[in-house]
């Protein structure tokens, strides 16, 4: 049975900085499917799609491709593959595998900086109609890639925690979705803490790009950003 893809939503109209961000420039989601039907209230299917998956999850093709899609993938957990390009030392690994989504959401930060440059980059480049950013839920990778932009363009702290949560309204949706994927069942398959949405964990990433020097533009800085990323990202986003 047909569904829209779960998760979804525009940040268009969320408070930045005394500007908005614009409906129709940046959504996210959990993974979509060939069979989704259009969503009622937002513009779909995207232009573009930022798919943080790794080749493993994803397969060979991404469902959004026949409807005319321009999708990148760009993982994000890859160090979590003892042979993955990103692999961090077993000790990491350890941690980000059963530390909870607070030590998940710190890993991802040490081991994939370059790689959340590139999708704000994305992002901030992409010109014309929606980019959708999602994962497998859309909460984990999503949340925190999601959440880096927002702080870069100078969303509040407590409205980019306040969008991390909504993707509780989405969980029973979002666990439907996840057990039509090769007979995937989290409620099996997962601790049941990687189903939660704990403030404690996005609070943790926002602790780290508060604390350091320059905030979340240096951060990005010391990871490999481009000087004028975020005025990019703030033109491309805002509606200033």
């Amino acid at each position: 049975m047909s569904e829209t893809v779960p998760n979804l939503r525009d940040l268009g109209g969320t408070s930045a900085d005394g500007a908005i961000i614009r409906p129709g420039v940046l959504l996210r989601s959990a993974v979509p499917l060939d069979d989704d039907e259009p969503p009622p209230t937002v513009a779909w299917p995207p232009r573009r799609v930022l798919d943080l998956r790794s080749e493993n999850e994803s397969g060979p093709s991404h469902p959004l491709t026949a409807f005319g899609a321009a999708v990148r993938q760009i993982s994000l957990l890859e160090a979590l593959r003892p042979d993955g390009p990103q692999a961090a030392d077993p000790q990491t690994v350890e941690q980000m595998r059963h530390g909870g989504l607070r030590a998940l959401y710190l890993g991802m930060l040490q081991m994939a900086a370059g790689e959340l440059v590139q999708v704000a980059t994305a992002v901030a480049d992409a010109d014309g109609g929606p980019t959708l950013v999602h994962c497998t839920a859309g909460k984990d990778r999503t949340g925190v890639a999601v959440a880096l932009m927002l702080r870069a363009v100078g969303v509040p702290r407590e409205a980019v925690v306040a969008d991390y949560l909504r993707t509780g309204e989405a969980m029973p949706a979002v666990v439907r979705r996840l057990g039509r994927l090769s007979g995937f069942d989290p409620a099996r398959q997962l601790p049941r803490a990687y189903l939660a949405l704990p403030p404690d964990a996005i609070g943790a990433v926002l602790d780290v790009w508060d604390a350091h020097e320059g905030g979340t533009e240096g951060w990005l800085a010391e990871a490999g950003a481009d000087p004028d990323l975020v005025p990019r990202l703030r033109t491309r986003l805002l509606d200033i």
